[in-house]
């Protein structure tokens, strides 16, 4: 089997495919396992798991043939960001003083949670060091290359860099990342493929190293939001819904926010947001454009006070700053930590005691509407710049995350669909986000967006 036969595969497609013996689950393993050193997959894997894999492949098979398949999802591969504890390996975070750490002696819930549905755990993908970043770069183990465009290497976006590249070239269709402020919806713009962020809470992070505990959210990268759904419900031990995508969107109601969450985006990537907003309402939508005054108070206090996502970082890893290891840190991860201290110790607690209020009043005036905007505002950009140019990697690390953030400040679950490409080929995204914990919503009103946009 050649890994290019996997390209076009949706995880349900190739679930499908198992169960009906069109596709043996060997083969497959062995072909996603060879293709992992294809030239686009650089970068992309941090550890490969190929005994588990092999193993997970042979019990999904036996199950096959003894009539005793474990759903939809069973043989299917996945691939894990490295901040998820997979038995017997270091979990790295992306980070040299890591990288020779304890294998981990267990699974984490989320790992049990799919290989209780019989997904075979293919490896573990790369990422922004400890998740401090929207772009993906990454000094010590490189920086995967976004598969979209032509021309000087771009990048994938971040931190979940190495899950959304595994998915966009078609190593896996689906792999698992982290979003705290955008780090799976913003690579899932950037590379082309859909993203979703749960509510905070709504899926078990045992097992996941912490970022900032108060917005870390488990995320899902695949190629289709039927995807998403069924693994998502995977991940809960729930039976995945089973109702098709409707194409009447008569009863979806959609509020685009007035102000620089789309205004201030560039020319493509309004121009094609619009567009796409235009088809959803000629569908049926109910599409509102307005002021929403808590994104407007909440956006100047976050430019005011920092991130707390900044400030429950240096928490998390208060430690590495002054342990003998702090040379070994990404540049930048160091300054992100020295910048989360400030505002911890001058603007997080206003920021979290303000947000209670600000997120009762954003569901309000959104009453059971759908926000949506540009997951992100540009295009990915060039790496090699950025890999020299502090200021211009703090610029666009701001820019990067800009819209996501100020959704995860609000805890709004969130799926980034892929809207087309700009002239030079490069994938742009529209973000739907729901009221929080109305994850379940999203996702429905997200199948039903994609149907019609397709």
């Amino acid at each position: 089997m050649n890994i290019t036969h996997l390209l076009d595969l949706t995880a349900l497609e190739m679930g499908r495919q198992l169960a009906a013996g069109e596709m043996d689950h060997v083969s497959l393993c062995e072909a996603t396992l060879a293709g992992a050193d294809d030239v686009l997959l650089d970068k992309v894997f941090i550890t490969l798991t190929p005994e588990r894999a092999r193993r997970e492949a042979g019990l999904s098979l036996r199950r096959q043939r003894e009539g005793r398949p474990r759903g939809p999802l069973d043989g299917v591969t996945v691939a894990w960001k490295d901040l998820f504890d997979v038995s017997g390996t270091p979990t790295t975070a992306g980070s040299a003083i890591r990288r020779r750490g304890d294998p981990a002696s267990a699974d984490a819930a989320a790992v049990r949670g799919l290989t209780a549905a019989g997904m075979v755990c293919v490896g573990k993908t790369n990422l922004s060091e400890f998740a401090l970043s929207g772009l993906g770069l990454n000094p010590h183990f490189g920086t995967p290359r976004n598969p979209h465009g032509t021309g000087p290497a771009r990048i994938p976006g971040g931190s979940s860099s190495g899950s959304a590249v595994a998915v966009a070239t078609g190593a896996v269709p689906c792999a698992i990342g982290t979003d705290t402020a955008g780090s799976v919806r913003a690579p899932a713009a950037f590379c082309g493929i859909v993203g979703f962020k749960a509510t905070a809470g709504r899926l078990d992070r045992t097992g996941v190293l912490a970022l900032a505990p108060t917005f870390d959210s488990i995320g899902i990268l695949a190629r289709s939001v039927a995807d998403v759904a069924a693994v998502e419900a995977a991940l809960r031990g729930v039976r995945p819904p089973g109702v098709a995508p409707s194409t009447d969107a008569s009863r979806i109601r959609l509020v685009i926010p007035d102000g620089e969450w789309v205004d201030e985006a560039d020319g493509a990537v309004r121009e094609r947001f619009l567009d796409a907003v235009s088809v959803l309402r000629r569908s049926g939508a109910d599409v509102q454009r307005r002021q929403l005054s808590p994104l407007n108070e909440a956006q100047r206090m976050l430019d005011s006070c920092g991130s707390p996502v900044a400030a429950e970082a240096a928490l998390s890893h208060s430690g590495l700053l002054e342990s003998s290891e702090a040379d070994l840190l990404d540049p930048y991860v160091t300054s992100r930590l020295n910048a989360g201290r400030s505002i911890f110790a001058d603007g997080y607690a206003r920021l979290m005691r303000e947000r209670p209020r600000l997120r009762a009043t954003l569901e309000g005036e959104l009453a059971g509407a759908f926000l949506v905007c540009p997951t992100v505002r540009r295009t990915a950009p060039p790496i090699e710049p950025l890999s020299r140019d502090g200021r211009l990697y703090t610029s666009q690390e701001a820019e990067a995350l800009r819209n996501t953030a100020l959704m995860s400040f609000f805890d709004l679950p969130g799926i980034s669909l892929p809207i087309g490409a700009d002239e030079q080929g490069m994938p742009l995204g529209l973000l739907l986000s729901g009221s929080t914990a109305r994850d379940a919503a999203v996702l429905r009103v997200a199948r039903s967006a994609e149907a019609i946009l397709a």
